[in-house]
């Protein structure tokens, strides 16, 4: 890691630089003063998915997900808890693929729920199918997140 880390914050999207070193120490956002990590995923939307993957140095877990699919509905809470588990290193995010159909097409997305990590603004790793918490976070930190 650099000397120092870009951080998009989970509330206002303004870009934070956070010291490497102080990256477990609970940072919070210099414009809104809210904590950069919350323990749980950060839902988004086409615009603040580009700046969450383009501005931010650290991976970015994305679960592609449906209201109306059974097994998102089930592997929410684990992905919510794998946030826990995941932070300050990765940052986890949701999007709906009714909503943002967009990105849904623009990632090939065929199943839901799918889970794609990016890093550098690059995806590097895919995995369809709902999985727990520790699946999830040992998946993870397999490939390197």
């Amino acid at each position: 890691m650099s000397d120092s880390l870009h951080l998009v914050c989970p509330h206002c999207d303004a870009v934070n630089r956070i010291p490497a070193a102080r990256l477990t120490d609970a940072p919070a956002c210099g414009q809104c003063k809210r904590p950069l990590f919350t323990a749980s995923p950060v839902e988004l939307d086409s615009a603040r998915f580009e700046r969450h993957l383009t501005r931010s140095d650290i991976p970015l877990l994305v679960d592609f997900w449906a209201p109306w699919c059974g097994p998102c509905r089930t592997m929410a809470p684990a992905f919510a808890q794998a946030a826990g588990q995941l932070e300050p290193r990765v940052r986890l995010a949701k999007v709906d693929t009714d909503a943002e159909q967009t990105l849904a097409a623009r990632f090939a997305i065929r199943s839901i729920p799918t889970l794609a990590l990016f890093r550098g603004g690059r995806e590097i790793a895919r995995q369809a199918g709902a999985m727990g918490a520790r699946e999830i976070v040992r998946w993870v930190r397999s490939q390197g997140g």
